[in-house]
């Protein structure tokens, strides 16, 4: 069954608190490598039948519409997902 993945994150210039919690509990773990982290959503979208691109501007479109908030966030991705085949 194939899946279509939109990820969405905050914009760039607005404030993350949750990736700010999140980078400085991980300070607090001792890593210091890790400067900065923001907070995403990840939609997986299973599809009944074969992925063509009517249906991926289909998921487009719902990605703009439905799946983010077009005033804080940005659809930064929409992909069919890679399909990993049992011991590879």
């Amino acid at each position: 069954m194939p899946t279509i993945v939109v990820e969405v994150m905050p914009k760039a210039e607005l404030l993350d608190p949750a990736g700010k919690a999140v980078a400085g509990a991980i300070h607090r773990l001792g890593e210091n490598r890790i400067t900065d982290v923001r907070l995403g959503k990840r939609f997986e979208l299973h599809v009944d039948g074969e992925v063509d691109d009517a249906l991926l501007d289909t998921a487009r479109q719902l990605a703009a519409d439905l799946l983010s908030n077009g005033v804080i966030e940005d659809v930064v991705s929409v992909h069919v997902a890679q399909t990993v085949t049992a011991g590879a």
